[in-house]
């Protein structure tokens, strides 16, 4: 058994577990427009990062609302971060501006909504926005993904990308009848990416003063039950002006119905969800006491698995890089799926435990099928994975 394959094991068993303790990123969606999608991602971060915790929104919107509704002006966007064709690439950390302490974002553009025919023809175009955000972990304790008011390729990036998703819905009955489509996309995502994403409805722009806005409260708590917020978002002009005057509301009025609202929903996700989903703010030495808990827990499980040797090799002398990703490494382009370079010649080898995998390489960001391996199946985008049995 190669030690160095079977401490690269561990730490990847290691930093999957971290990664569900540390940073949770939610996206912000719904196909209706004008139902205070931007209003809730851009207050909601807002009063996150008053609660001392590091945030960064991502506007994800071509309308860029919520990049206009701070004020943040820059000459390069996430689509500059998200597009291959662009000829000023960057990464998302060059991007990110500040709005106020613990509080940035990563602004749009109007050019992102060329971004989705750009993607059209890609492989793996609906994990782009996951693969830069990977990038970021450890950087945030939220991120939180402004999406879109349709059901288009960058909303599914999004839920393809965000462990849970928060769906502002109106007290009215055509709002209601909206949500079905949504949860459609974030079903097709669980079912052909295997990734789960959790929901939850935040009813907002209620109207305390229509007994109809009641009606269709009680319709909704009986309609998706256990998966509503506790906080009701209010009418409230503030919030309105807050925008047109280009910050947020805690910024405008911080004694406001509208931002009581939000640091409502605030205190909500951090305390009452957090410990619902298993994940608790831990004091720094409890944090590292569980992280060497979870290490050696690791350690005595690893020798029970028998790790069998892989090879891969690719012929592309061309090549400035090559990647390898796999069902083993969470499709993941990163540097501990570098290839090394020998004459032309591009290989690598790493330990796997008995199973069926997936796999394709990267090279200079172009995805293909193994060349010198027959063993293929077409997965859900019409393309073909090259297969491991071991």
């Amino acid at each position: 058994m190669n030690t160095d394959s079977e401490l690269n094991f561990l730490r990847l068993r290691r930093i999957k577990f971290k990664e569900g303790l540390s940073m949770r990123i939610i996206a912000v969606a719904n196909q209706k427009g004008g139902c205070g999608k931007t209003t809730t991602a851009v207050n909601l971060a807002a009063a996150l990062a008053s609660n001392k915790k590091k945030v960064l929104l991502i506007d994800l919107d071509p309308q860029s609302h919520a990049t206009m509704g701070l004020n943040v002006n820059s000459d390069i966007s996430i689509y500059n971060v998200l597009s291959k064709l662009t000829q000023r690439k960057a990464a998302l950390s060059q991007i990110v501006r500040k709005v106020d302490e613990n509080f940035d974002i990563a602004p749009s553009s109007v050019v992102l909504s060329a971004l989705e025919q750009e993607l059209a023809g890609e492989i793996g175009r609906e994990s782009r926005l996951w693969e830069v955000i990977t990038d970021m972990r450890g950087n945030y304790d939220y991120i939180l993904i402004d999406c879109p008011p349709n059901l288009g390729l960058l909303t599914i990036n999004a839920v393809r990308a965000t462990d849970e998703i928060i769906i502002p819905v109106e007290a009215s009955r055509f709002a209601i009848d909206g949500i079905g489509q949504l949860l459609d996309i974030i079903n097709l995502v669980k079912d052909r990416l295997n990734h789960k994403v959790e929901h939850n409805i935040l009813v907002v722009n209620f109207d305390s003063r229509l007994r109809h806005s009641f009606t269709m409260l009680d319709k909704i708590k009986s309609t998706f039950r256990k998966k509503i917020f506790d906080t009701i978002v209010h009418v409230n002009v503030r919030l309105k002006e807050a925008q047109n005057s280009g910050t947020h509301i805690l910024n405008f009025d911080k004694y406001c119905r509208g931002a009581k609202d939000y640091f409502s929903l605030s205190r909500e996700i951090i305390t009452i969800r957090e410990k619902a989903a298993g994940v608790k703010a831990a004091e720094p030495q409890a944090m590292a006491a569980l992280e060497k808990r979870m290490e050696e827990v690791l350690k005595e499980e690893l020798p029970k698995f028998k790790f069998t040797e892989v090879n891969l090799t690719l012929s592309a002398p061309e090549a400035k890089q090559v990647h390898v990703a796999g069902d083993f490494n969470d499709w993941k382009v990163s540097d501990d799926s570098l290839m090394k370079r020998e004459n032309g010649n591009w290989t690598i080898k790493f330990n796997l435990v008995p199973g069926r995998y997936r796999y394709r390489f990267v090279k200079d960001g172009e995805w293909l099928e193994d060349p010198n391996n027959p063993k293929q199946a077409k997965n859900p985008y019409g393309q073909l994975d090259s297969l491991i049995e071991v």
